[in-house]
């Protein structure tokens, strides 16, 4: 009885042998079947095709070509022409590294479940093209087109179709604007800038953009402008909030009474080098509820700078007339809301380049100075009392002089000291320069008779050491 227990058991045990070494012939004989090739699997040309759909991560997106393209759902939808043709493209000459013939397993490629099922329909044929799993040693993506072989492809048709219906939208964009004529401000700051270059209202040349103030032309800080100008250009305009806004939707977002338009007139240049021009109109708001919120807390002072810096802020955009409304950061509104003049205003006490300076007349606790220039502008030496010295120190000081705020409060405290500059300049024009204590931490700057800003005490009183340096020896 043993005996034949013991040959039952062989035999099964050869029978398993048979089995294993019957399927190990059969996978040698499938890998034979997978090769190299260079094959173009398809060739759709991109204009033939009629509809586009694909279904990717639980989500349908549908898409049908009538004069332009429309999205099946809401044909009020902006579709970007050229997302689409991006797509398309992809097929129009569709190339394979390697081909797995008659493929017998769909599923350890993953193409029984797909992880993506695109359909494109032209006039004469419909093809679906099934994305399977990704081969992280090949670093391709298994493919099917349905002829019974499945295809390895280095273009990845994923890295294109896992969007979401807001990457198709044809999202409105900030113009390249390579000069700018002219900023018109509405809403919270009201006023114009232009663009002038060698104006006489400035002793500096970097200055080119202006806006009347006092009923005559001021100078505006470029660098600030430019600022302003770049906020604008790097706005991020992708998080929409409707595409097709209504009349509620707008006043929701405080678009229909903006706090603030910015309209910008430019010129750029086209693909050809012709100069264009043009005009891109901006409107800025606050989440209505949050600016009410924020109206009543400056009302009633219960709210605290620490807790203005926390504060979450809900802001939108629009362009021009679009219909799409798009949500922006906190950080992209209060850059877009700091337009006012004081904004862009130049924050330098001195409203000149020191290297233009051709003679310091200075008072200092009823004594005066004076400190002459010699030389060309850009090899200046300056003398005080016939001994040449340096004012690297007063330069730096001067530099110094800086807005913390501005102001036009006359000053009632003591005259800390005064400066008479006189430019090298057509007219040899002059500039007097006064600075009043106003409390612990400032002093009111005075410019030719007006009072212009509050600069901390902290720099006059470096000022006033750098000057005692040269002047007292």
């Amino acid at each position: 009885m043993k005996r034949y227990k013991r040959l039952y058991i062989l035999l099964g045990v050869l029978c398993v042998i048979c089995l294993v070494t019957f399927a190990v012939s059969r996978h040698e004989e499938y890998k034979e079947q997978i090769a190299a090739s260079d094959e173009i699997i398809l060739e759709i040309p991109t204009d033939s095709v009629q509809s586009l759909s694909w279904e990717y991560d639980d989500q349908s997106l549908s898409f049908h070509r009538d004069e332009s393209w429309l999205y099946d759902e809401d044909e009020a939808f902006p579709v970007d022409e050229e997302k689409m043709t991006e797509l398309l493209d992809l097929f129009s000459s569709f190339g394979v590294s390697f081909i797995i013939e008659d493929a017998e397993n769909l599923g350890q490629y993953g193409l029984d479940d797909p992880a993506c099922t695109i359909r494109i329909d032209t006039e004469e044929e419909s093809y679906t093209i099934t994305l399977g799993d990704f081969s992280t040693m090949d670093s391709q993506r298994y493919v099917s087109i349905g002829d019974g072989n499945v295809y390895l492809v280095s273009n990845d048709p994923m890295d294109a179709f896992s969007v979401e219906l807001k990457d198709m939208i044809d999202n409105d964009e900030v113009p390249a604007m390579d000069a700018v004529t002219e900023i018109q401000f509405t809403g919270s700051a009201d006023y114009t800038v232009t663009y002038e270059e060698d104006s006489n209202a400035t002793y500096r040349e970097a200055d080119v953009y202006f806006t009347r103030s006092g009923g005559e032309d001021v100078p505006l800080d470029t660098g600030r402008v430019e600022d302003y100008l770049d906020a604008i250009q790097s706005l991020d305009l992708t998080n929409y909030v409707t595409y097709n806004a209504t009349e509620e939707e707008l006043s929701a977002c405080g678009l229909d009474n903006p706090e603030l338009t910015v309209e910008i007139d430019y010129t750029a240049e086209d693909e050809e080098g012709n100069e264009t021009s043009g005009t891109f109109l901006l409107s800025v708001s606050r989440d209505p509820e949050e600016l009410a919120a924020q109206a009543e807390a400056a009302e009633t002072e219960t709210e605290t700078s620490e807790e203005s810096e926390e504060e979450e802020i809900t802001a939108y955009v629009r362009v021009g007339d679009s219909p799409i409304l798009y949500q922006i950061t906190g950080e992209e509104y209060e850059a877009l809301m700091a337009a006012s003049y004081d904004d862009l205003r130049h924050t330098e006490v001195l409203p000149a380049d020191f290297a233009d300076i051709s003679q310091l007349d200075i008072t200092i606790d009823g004594e005066d100075y004076t400190i002459t220039a010699q030389g060309d502008r850009e090899e200046r030496t300056y003398t005080y009392q016939e001994e040449e010295v340096d004012l690297g120190e007063v330069q730096s000081a001067i530099d110094a002089l800086q807005a913390d705020s501005f102001t036009d409060e006359t000053p009632t405290g003591q005259e800390e000291l005064s400066l008479t500059v006189h430019l090298e300049l057509e007219g040899s024009p002059t500039v007097h320069i006064q600075l009043y204590r106003y409390d612990g931490t400032h002093c009111v700057a005075v410019v030719d008779g007006e009072a212009v800003s509050l600069v901390p005490r902290s720099a006059v009183v470096d000022l006033q050491e750098a000057i005692n340096a040269i002047v007292l020896n």
